[in-house]
């Protein structure tokens, strides 16, 4: 027996599939971006009710709201499966296609995206409210292009309108992520796709918001309030965005161009590639779509035929529906699922495979409990309808026909006994366990899809004892899960503190955005994004290598105003604000209130250095540079005079010198102080008594292995020296400095040759003593001999040198003396080399305190004592000259 539809609906359906008498069909099709759904809303707050059966909840909320602003709330009702508004006086409905209240008389009626009456799942219900829901005065149909010749076949009494697309729609091939535009939208078709991508986004571009189906109404608003406020320029859907959702996209990628549809994977019909393309551009903004190349991977290619359908919004036309029989027999389960099961006599309507409720239905209907109470005091239609009602609950946890079916068994138990109400415990019970904002994207996803379901019951009143209740605790479980991962997501896939700065880029005027404060940390918009000293910008270091780029580039664009007031600061600055820093490191630097601002490279002497800026100066001005240039090397003369002042004056008291001692100064400059003597001989040979005492009231000391200014090997004309050394020299790389205060030091194989010397030591061995120290011992030793008589070392000369009993035999044995024994005590002797005998010092090893001396030619040190003894005695400590 065939039964009849519900008094209003029939009423509503009048003959075949037209409306009431009196009633106007219109179909408006067209591509995306054509207005309909404006042109909708416009039509339903033009009439007295008015009802509109959307895909989405998202956009049945959207478009709630802006009739709220027309209408009031108090008049408009908002319902979808898990979610209703419906005040008393309500006279226009927002709805979900499933929830629309098919008892319920109204003026107008619309059905939007119509078209989706083609899809397996959920196309049954679109059919069937095409054919059969009307307004009494005015029905529209809302669609693609694709359902004219089944609007013509079905509905021959409708009229017909095409809407053209506001902007164009171009294709603009395949590109990198990195290379995508601003306001793209990137589409794939899994979950770990969608999240795969918004990472990868992450790190190139700031971050992207995520839509999916899967998630709550809540936090799907939330992400596209994030991407249409542009905190984010990219956004990573499914193809959800294809539904209406009115969002700012001005480029739509395609990660891939097919897709699993629960069956089996297959490339996107041309009208779905329509549908999720015609996303980009919004009223009269034209849009582009492509592909998007990830990694090596090649992208996805649209073939030739498709791109031009695209463009041209000329696709295959539909030639069925999915249909479902609404005149069901509820005499008993079997006569209603036979109903079900009945094939449409219309060709164009075709029966789809079955949906999860059916096929729940259908495993249901042959377990002997279910028949059981169907056949007790629920038997009849008043059961069989019961039993579809639990069959309806929607798979929000998309665990399929079995699992799913496990939990409508127990609602249908709860619903079929006792008072036929849910129990209150069981419903708080699962609450209280999704009630947890803990835990990854991926399991707060989980939790909300459980909710759903929950808040969807909650809105059943007939299931509940208490529906208002529950419907208020679902809620707000639902929303706080929302909340939850909408932090989640945005945690995972934005880093703000890029997305800021790619977001900043467009305005003018950035640098008035920038805070430092006193520690010298830089924060845009409050995100730090690292440090500046001095001139010096340092990016975050725990920043990645991509996003430290984009740092240093926000760095140059926001701090040009703050490093030129540090320029004309550094300018003004008083000498004791810089600071050479050098101890071995090269090149040497300056500082400027402990910042670098300029190294010390090779110029056309030792003692002038040129002084290149640092290269974080190079964001200056020409004008701010110049003035950092101008007072820097101003210091850095006025320093090197002061650290290097005996030697500038030994140069000036020169002039009044004979030849040989000009040139000896010439040499001990050149050497910034420290001159062997064998490396001066000619001239050495040439003085006069007026040139050395001359050379001794300017500082020079004529020493018995160098002629040294000993002034000048006091610790900061030491540092001073060998900073200049290196650069005249072009070291690479130095060993520390002596420590201050060392006379001797441990020496290591592959220090560069010449470092010892300016540093004021002679070598002995695997040892180095300071020079002025073996002078005071060489002529200590001079006035203790008598002769060639072997004679005892003083202790206290081993401590004065700093050198254990071993090394100064060696220090002795270099200086020309040779080791004896006297009645068992160590002597030593003077061996009496001649002038231009070979230097005994450099082969003497710790090793081998017998080895025979061999090395450089040098003279005897004591031939040296008795040409300078006379010259150098106002020098002498007075016990020496008194002794």
């Amino acid at each position: 027996m065939r039964a009849s539809l519900p008094q209003q609906s029939r009423r509503l359906a009048g003959s075949g599939f037209g409306g009431p008498d009196g009633s106007k069909i219109v179909a408006v099709l067209g591509p995306t971006n054509t207005g309909k759904t404006h042109l909708a809303v416009e039509r339903l707050c033009a009439h007295a009710s008015g009802m509109i059966g959307f895909p989405l909840r998202l956009l049945a909320r959207e478009v709630y709201d802006r009739v709220v602003a027309i209408k009031g709330a108090g008049e408009v009702a908002l319902i979808t499966g898990e979610e209703k508004i419906v005040p008393p006086g309500a006279r226009w409905f927002l709805c979900t296609m499933e929830s629309m209240p098919l008892d319920r008389e109204v003026a107008f009626v619309g059905i939007d995206e119509a078209q989706l009456g083609a899809d397996p799942e959920r196309g049954h219900v679109f059919t069937q409210r095409l054919l059969h829901c009307r307004g009494y005065a005015e029905t529209m149909i809302l669609g693609a292009e694709t359902l004219r010749p089944l609007i013509r076949k079905l509905l021959p009494e409708a009229e017909i309108i095409t809407r053209p697309r506001f902007s164009t729609l171009s294709y603009a091939g395949a590109k990198k992520l990195s290379r995508l535009p601003r306001r793209s939208a990137i589409v794939a078709f899994t979950a770990t796709e969608v999240y795969a991508l918004a990472e990868m986004l992450r790190r190139q571009k700031g971050g992207a918001a995520v839509v999916m189906g899967s998630l709550s109404p809540r936090t799907r608003n939330a992400q596209v309030a994030m991407y249409q406020s542009g905190e984010v320029d990219y956004l990573v859907a499914t193809d959800a965005i294809g539904m209406g959702l009115n969002m700012d996209i001005a480029h739509v990628a395609f990660a891939s161009l097919s897709k699993f549809d629960g069956k089996r994977h297959r490339r996107l019909r041309l009208a779905e590639m329509a549908q999720i393309a015609g996303r980009a551009g919004r009223y009269q903004k034209d849009g582009t779509f492509g592909t998007v190349q990830l990694g090596t991977q090649a992208a996805a290619s649209f073939s030739p035929e498709e791109i031009e359908g695209l463009e041209a919004h000329h696709f295959e036309p539909l030639s069925q529906l999915v249909w479902r029989n609404a005149a069901l027999d509820h005499t008993n389960l079997q006569r209603f699922i036979a109903s079900l099961d009945a094939r449409s006599p219309h060709p164009e309507l075709q029966r789809g495979e079955d949906a999860i409720d059916l096929a729940v239905l259908k495993s249901l209907a042959v377990e002997p409990w279910v028949m059981e109470r169907l056949g007790g005091k629920l038997s009849g239609p008043r059961g069989v309808a019961r039993l579809w009602a639990a069959c309806g609950l929607p798979d929000y946890r998309k665990t399929g026909p079995e699992q799913h079916g496990a939990l409508v068994a127990r609602v249908f138990r709860h619903l079929s006994e006792g008072d036929g109400h849910l129990p209150d415990a069981w419903i708080a019970s699962e609450l209280a366990h999704l009630d947890r904002v803990s835990g990854d994207v991926e399991t707060i996803a989980n939790r909300i899809a459980s909710a759903r379901t929950w808040t969807y019951v909650a809105h059943r009143p007939d299931w509940l004892a208490n529906p208002l209740h529950w419907a208020e605790r679902a809620r707000a479980v639902e929303e706080r899960l929302s909340d939850a991962l909408h932090l989640a997501l945005t945690q995972r896939f934005v880093d703000r503190r890029t997305a800021v700065l790619l977001k900043d880029l467009k305005v003018r005027g950035g640098e008035q955005r920038v805070e430092i404060d006193s520690d010298g940390a830089v924060a845009v918009e409050g995100e730090v994004i690292g440090r500046i000293d001095g001139f010096h910008f340092s990016p975050d270091p725990l920043a990645r290598a991509g996003e430290q780029r984009m740092l240093l580039a926000a760095a140059e664009r926001y701090l040009v105003h703050v490093l030129s007031k540090r320029a004309r600061a550094l300018g003004e600055a008083g000498d004791s604000a810089f600071v050479l820093q050098f101890a071995g490191e090269m090149p040497p630097r300056l500082l400027w209130d402990g910042a670098r601002v300029a190294t010390l490279r090779k110029g056309r002497d030792a003692l002038s250095p040129r002084l290149q800026l640092d290269r974080a100066l190079g964001a200056l001005a020409p004008a701010d540079r110049a003035v950092v240039q101008e007072r820097l090397e101003g210091w850095l003369a006025t320093a090197t005079a002061q650290a290097l002042g005996p030697l500038v004056r030994l140069s000036e008291r020169a002039s009044g010198m004979s030849p040989a001692a000009r040139g000896l100064v010439v040499r001990l400059v050149e050497t910034l102080g420290v001159l062997p003597r064998d490396a001066a001989e000619d001239q050495l040979a040439a003085l006069g008594r007026a040139d050395r005492q001359g050379l001794a009231a300017a500082g020079a000391r004529l020493g018995v292995t160098h002629v040294f200014v000993p002034a000048l090997l006091r610790p900061e004309p030491t540092r001073w020296r060998l900073a200049l050394w290196a650069v005249w020299t072009e070291q690479k790389a130095l060993p520390l400095l002596p420590p201050p205060g060392r006379v001797s030091l441990s020496v290591e194989d592959g220090w560069p040759a010449g470092f010892l010397e300016t540093a004021g030591f002679w070598r002995i061995g695997a040892q180095a003593v300071r020079i002025d120290i073996v002078d005071r011992l060489a002529r200590a030793i001079h006035g203790r001999r008598e002769g060639r008589v072997p004679f005892v070392p003083d202790p206290h000369w081993a401590a004065s040198a700093g050198l254990s009993h071993d090394g100064l035999a060696r220090l002795l044995r270099a200086l020309g003396y040779k080791p004896q024994l006297v009645d068992g005590t160590q002597h030593f002797a003077w061996k009496g080399q001649a002038r231009g005998q070979r230097r005994p010092e450099a082969s003497v090893t710790a090793e081998n305190d017998g080895a025979r001396d061999a090395g450089v030619r040098a003279p005897s040190p004591f031939s040296i004592l008795a040409d300078v003894r006379f010259a150098d005695v106002r020098q002498q400590p007075a016990r020496q000259r008194s002794r």
